[in-house]
C-alpha cells in the first residue's frame, strides 16, 4: 500500500497529549443490539454503556460510553476474574457472550424485543414499552454474577427516583419510568443510585434480567414483561424471516450480510428511516473536538442505501425508506434539510453538555446537529438519485405529489448550483465552490432528465439538460487542477478531497479516463495513509485533525474495481475490514497507526460503502472473466 509522509496522520499521534483512561474500553469492544426503535452497546465486560430510550434520537439513559463516571450502565458479569468470548446468534437476533471463571461459566443472551421485521410496519409499529432483555444460561459448574442497574436520565442531567415493589425496582426520571424485573426473584440493594445484586447460576439453570421502559408522562408503570420465553423465540422468529430475505451470492458474503444487518438494525421501524449511528459524540480523534450526534437521517444516505438493500435481497426495507423519502419531500414546504430527525422533524438545535467529560476525556461532548441548517447542494442529487434507483429497480411509479417535489428540487438545483455552499463534509468554515457540491446539482439535474424521459416527471426538461451540460463543463473546466493532477476540493484550490473519488460511481466520467486515473493516484499518494484514505487535510473550520475516513476507503475499493485492477481492489477490501470488531462492526473512521475504530458506532454510512464495495469487485470479476471467454 502506497503511503504519505506528512499530512492528516501526524495529527492522529502527536496533536493531542491526553491522558490515559483506563474505565473506557474500546470503541471496538462493544457490541450493538436493537429492536428497530432504539439500539444499545453492550461492552466485552458486559456492561450496557449506551442506550436511548424509547428511541434512537430520545435523551440517553446510559451514557457511561461518554463519562466513565457521571454516565449510567446495566452490568451482568461474573463477580470475579473471568474470560469471555461473544458472537451474534446465527440469524442476529441476539449477541450471545460466554464467561468463563474458575468455578464455571455461563452464557449471557442480550436482545432488545422486536417487533415483526420481514414486513413494513410503517405508521403502526407504536410500541408503547421497550425491553431489553438478559437470559443467562449455566453451562457448567456454579457462577457468581454481579448485577448494578444505573440510569442516568437525560445523560446524566436528572436525577432518578427509586421505590420497589411486588414486580422489581422501578426507577422514575428525565419523564421516563423503567422496571428492573428477574426470573427468579433476586434481592437487590440500592446503594446511592446504583441497584446491585448477586446471582448464582449453576450447571443446566436458567434465569432473566429484564429492563422493561416506558413514557413517565402517561402515569402508569411498565407492564410485567410476562414470559421472557415467549419474547425470546418471537424476537428469534422475526429476524429468521428478515434473514431468509437475503440473496447476495457474491464475494464477501459475511461481510455484506452482517452490513446489512446492521442498516436494519439502524432503521427506524414507525417511518423507515435510518440513522447515521446509534451514538453521539464519539471522537473522530481521541481528545479532539470532533465530536458529532448521528443520531439522525441524512438525505444523501438515501441512495446507498436503497441500493444497497435491494442488491441483498431486501426490497421490502428499501421501500419503507422511500415512502419516508416521498412523504417528507411532499410535506417540504420550506427549503429541503440535509437530515432530519427520525419522524421527519426538522428541529435538531446542537448543546453541548459540558458536565460530560467525553469519551477518553474528548470534548465537547454534543447532541443535536447544527449542521442541518447549513446549505448544502448536494441534498438535490442525493433525492433525486434515490428515487432514479427505487423507480428502475423496483419499477416504481411516481405519485404526483412526489413528481411535482422533484421537479422543484431540480428547479432548486438548476437555480443555484453556481453558489458557494458548505460542501459534502459540512464544513463550519467559509462557503466555498465545492466540487463535490457541483457534482451533486450535476446529478440531481441528469436524473430529473432521465425521469422525465422514463417516469413522466414533468417540469422545465429543456432548462434542465442545458443547466446539466453547464454544470459538467465548469467541473471539466474549474474542478481539475493540472498541477495537482487531480480533481481537487473546490474550484481554484490545489487541495485533494476523496469525494472526488465519487465522479466515476455517479457516471459523471468514467473510471478509465485520464483525469480520474490521475486523480485515484494523487489521492493514493496523498491522502493514503497505511492503506486507509483520509478525506481531505485542509482547514474546515474545526479545530484539531481526524482519522481516516472508512467510507473514502471503500470508494478507492471502487474505483480501482472499475478500472479492472480486481486483485487491488480485494486486496485493499480485505485490509480496511481487518479493522472491523470482532463481531465485524466497523465505526466512521479508523487510525491507520493504531488501527482503532474512531468515531460514531456502527457507522451505517460505512457498511453501506462495504455493501457497495464487495458489489463493485463482484461486477469487476464478473466482468473480468467474460473477457478471458472471449
Amino acid at each position: 500500500m502506497r503511503t504519505k509522509k506528512g499530512g492528516p496522520s501526524a495529527v492522529c499521534s502527536d496533536e493531542y497529549n491526553v491522558k490515559t483512561h483506563q474505565a473506557y474500553q474500546p470503541i471496538s469492544d462493544y457490541a450493538l443490539i436493537g429492536n428497530t426503535h432504539s439500539a444499545a452497546l453492550i461492552g466485552r465486560d458486559g456492561a450496557i454503556d449506551w442506550c436511548c430510550l424509547p428511541q434512537f434520537d430520545s435523551p440517553a439513559v446510559f451514557c457511561r460510553l461518554l463519562d466513565a463516571q457521571l454516565g449510567g450502565y446495566f452490568k451482568l458479569a461474573p463477580a470475579g476474574a473471568h474470560r469471555s468470548t461473544r458472537r451474534y446468534a446465527a440469524n442476529g437476533a441476539a449477541l450471545e457472550t460466554e464467561f468463563s471463571t474458575a468455578g464455571g461459566a455461563v452464557r449471557v443472551t442480550d436482545f432488545m424485543h422486536s417487533e415483526r421485521l420481514a414486513t413494513s410496519r410503517i405508521g403502526i409499529d407504536k410500541a408503547h414499552c421497550h425491553r431489553l432483555l438478559r437470559c443467562i444460561d449455566g453451562l457448567g459448574g456454579d457462577v457468581e454474577l454481579e448485577v448494578a442497574l444505573r440510569p442516568t436520565f437525560d445523560f446524566a442531567r436528572q436525577a432518578a427516583h427509586w421505590n420497589q415493589s411486588a414486580l422489581g425496582w422501578h426507577v422514575t426520571g428525565g419523564g421516563q419510568h423503567l422496571l428492573l424485573e428477574s426470573m427468579p426473584v433476586i434481592e437487590c440493594r440500592l446503594r446511592g443510585d446504583i441497584a446491585q445484586a448477586r446471582l448464582s447460576v449453576r450447571t443446566g439453570e436458567r434465569a432473566w434480567l429484564i429492563v422493561s421502559q416506558v413514557d413517565a408522562m402517561t402515569l402508569q408503570a411498565p407492564p410485567p414483561a410476562g414470559d421472557p420465553e415467549v419474547l425470546l423465540e418471537e424476537t428469534r422468529r422475526h429476524w429468521a424471516e428478515w434473514d431468509r430475505l437475503y440473496t447476495y451470492e457474491g464475494p464477501y458474503q459475511a461481510q455484506v450480510r452482517i452490513s446489512a444487518r446492521v442498516l436494519k438494525l439502524l432503521t427506524f421501524g414507525p417511518t423507515g428511516a435510518l440513522v447515521a449511528a446509534p451514538t453521539a459524540s464519539l471522537p473522530e480523534l481521541v481528545g479532539g473536538a470532533r465530536n458529532w450526534d448521528y443520531r439522525f437521517c441524512w438525505l444523501r444516505d438515501s441512495a446507498l442505501v436503497l441500493r444497497a438493500l435491494m442488491a441483498v435481497g431486501y426490497h421490502e426495507a428499501a421501500m419503507d425508506f422511500f415512502r419516508w423519502l416521498e412523504e417528507l419531500c411532499q410535506g417540504e414546504c420550506d427549503a429541503i434539510q440535509i437530515m432530519y430527525r427520525i419522524d421527519g422533524g426538522r428541529d435538531l438545535p446542537e448543546q453541548e453538555l459540558e458536565h460530560l467529560e467525553g469519551y477518553r476525556g474528548s470534548q465537547p461532548v454534543r447532541i443535536g446537529n447544527a449542521a442541518a441548517q447549513q446549505k448544502q447542494l448536494d441534498a438535490y442529487g442525493h433525492v433525486l438519485d434515490a428515487v432514479l434507483v427505487c423507480h428502475e429497480g423496483m419499477r416504481m411509479s411516481l405519485s404526483s405529489g412526489l413528481r411535482h417535489v422533484l421537479a422543484r428540487l431540480a428547479d432548486e438545483a438548476a437555480a443555484h448550483w453556481r453558489e458557494p455552499d458548505q460542501g459534502f463534509w459540512e464544513s463550519r468554515g467559509p462557503p466555498q465552490h465545492f466540487v463535490s457540491s457541483k457534482l451533486m446539482c450535476w446529478v440531481a439535474l441528469d436524473r430529473a432528465v432521465r425521469l422525465a424521459a422514463t417516469a413522466a416527471l414533468e417540469g422545465n426538461v429543456d432548462g434542465w439538460r442545458a443547466e446539466r451540460d453547464a454544470v459538467r463543463q465548469a467541473i471539466l473546466e474549474h474542478g481539475y487542477d493540472a498541477r495537482a493532477q487531480a480533481f481537487t476540493q473546490a474550484f481554484g484550490s490545489a487541495e485533494l478531497d476523496a469525494s472526488a473519488l465519487l465522479i466515476p460511481l455517479v457516471g459523471f466520467l468514467p473510471a478509465g479516463d485520464e483525469r480520474m486515473a490521475n486523480t485515484v493516484e494523487s489521492i493514493r499518494h496523498r491522502l493514503m495513509n497505511h492503506g486507509l484514505v483520509y478525506r481531505y487535510g485542509g482547514n474546515d473550520g474545526v479545530a484539531g485533525g481526524e482519522a481516516a475516513l472508512a467510507m473514502c476507503s471503500f470508494w478507492m475499493v471502487d474505483n480501482l474495481a472499475l478500472q479492472a485492477r480486481v486483485d487491488e481492489a480485494c486486496m485493499l477490501f480485505e485490509h480496511i475490514v481487518s479493522f472491523s470488531s470482532d463481531l465485524g462492526l466497523l465505526s466512521e473512521e479508523i487510525d491507520p497507526l493504531t488501527g482503532q475504530l474512531l468515531g460514531n458506532y456502527p457507522q451505517g454510512f460505512t457498511h453501506l460503502a462495504l455493501i457497495e464495495s464487495a458489489l463493485a469487485i463482484g461486477a469487476a470479476q464478473r466482468r473480468q472473466m467474460r473477457g478471458a471467454q472471449e
